[in-house]
C-alpha cells in the first residue's frame, strides 16, 4: 500500500478559506477549487458567498461567520470538519485617522485582522495536530514595518498577525514539523482595500494557492511577497561566516504554478 505524501494529504483534503466572498478571498478559493481542492469558504454575507459559488462550483461550500467571533469560528470547523489546509484572508481596512478611532473601533480591526487569525488558527490545529499534517497560510503585509496615513488599527493588526506566525511555529515547529506555516504578501491588488491601479487579484491569487499546496518543512515561518521569498535580514556576524567558510548566501526562492 503506497503512502500518501503530506502534499497529497493536504491536497486531498479540506481546505478552509476566510473572507471568500469577494476580492482576494474569492480568488484563492477559485484558485483552489481548480486545483482539485475541496474548499470550504467564510464569510459575513451570503449573497457574496453565493456569487462565490456559483463561480466555483460544486468544490465550494460558503460558510456564514464572523471571524472576529471565537463562539462563531468554533462552531462553524466543527461544521466543516478536519480541516488540512488554512488560508487566513479576512481583513478589514479602515482608512480611519487615529484621532477619528474610539477604543472599540480600533478594536474591531484588531479583532478581525488578529483575532479572526488566532480563532481559526486554533480551530484548524484541532485537527492538524491528529494527524500531524497541516498547511497554514497567513496573508500578511509589510503594514507594521512602514505605516501608511489613516492606518494606525491596521498596520498594528496586521503586523501582530505576523508575529502570531512566528509564535506559532516556535510553539509547534519541533513537535509538528509537517503543520507548515507562512507569511504571503500579495502585493497591492485591485480591490475595495488596495488601489485602483493594483494587481488583478485573480492573478496573486494563483501564486497563494501555489504557495498553500506547497508543503516544505523548510517553509515554517517563511515569507513571501507576491511569487518570491523574503529572506530575513543577514547580520554582518552571519555575513563573515559565509565569507570564511566559502559558503553562498541563501538565494530566495520562488512560487512555481507548474
Amino acid at each position: 500500500m503506497t503512502r500518501q505524501s503530506p502534499s497529497e494529504i493536504i491536497r486531498a483534503g479540506q481546505a478552509v478559506v476566510t473572507g471568500a466572498g469577494g476580492g482576494l478571498g474569492r480568488e484563492i478559493a477559485l484558485a483552489l477549487v481548480a486545483r482539485g481542492v475541496r474548499v470550504a469558504g467564510l464569510g459575513r454575507r451570503q449573497s457574496a458567498l453565493d456569487e462565490t459559488a456559483a463561480l466555483a462550483g460544486a468544490g465550494f461550500s460558503a460558510h456564514i461567520c464572523d471571524v472576529a467571533d471565537p463562539t462563531a469560528v468554533a462552531a462553524t470547523f466543527k461544521t466543516i470538519g478536519p480541516v488540512s489546509l488554512l488560508v487566513n484572508n479576512a481583513a478589514v481596512y479602515p482608512r480611519r485617522d487615529f484621532l477619528d478611532e474610539t477604543g472599540e473601533s480600533f478594536m474591531h480591526s484588531v479583532n478581525v485582522n488578529l483575532g479572526g487569525v488566532v480563532a481559526c488558527s486554533r480551530a484548524a490545529l484541532d485537527g492538524m495536530v491528529q494527524t500531524g499534517i497541516g498547511r497554514i497560510i497567513n496573508v500578511a503585509t509589510f503594514a507594521d514595518i512602514a505605516p501608511l496615513a489613516a492606518s494606525s488599527a491596521y498596520s498594528v493588526s496586521k503586523g501582530a498577525a505576523r508575529v502570531l506566525t512566528r509564535a506559532l511555529v516556535a510553539d509547534l515547529g519541533d513537535r509538528f514539523p509537517d503543520i507548515v506555516i507562512s507569511d504571503w504578501m500579495p502585493g497591492m491588488l485591485a480591490t475595495d482595500m488596495g488601489i485602483a491601479d493594483g494587481l488583478d487579484p485573480a492573478i496573486s491569487a494563483k501564486w497563494g494557492a501555489a504557495l498553500a499546496l506547497w508543503h516544505d518543512r523548510s517553509l515554517n515561518g517563511a515569507v513571501f511577497e507576491m511569487s518570491r521569498e523574503i529572506l530575513p535580514p543577514r547580520g554582518l556576524k552571519g555575513k563573515i561566516k559565509d565569507l570564511v567558510l566559502l559558503r553562498s548566501p541563501a538565494k530566495p526562492r520562488q512560487i512555481s504554478l507548474a
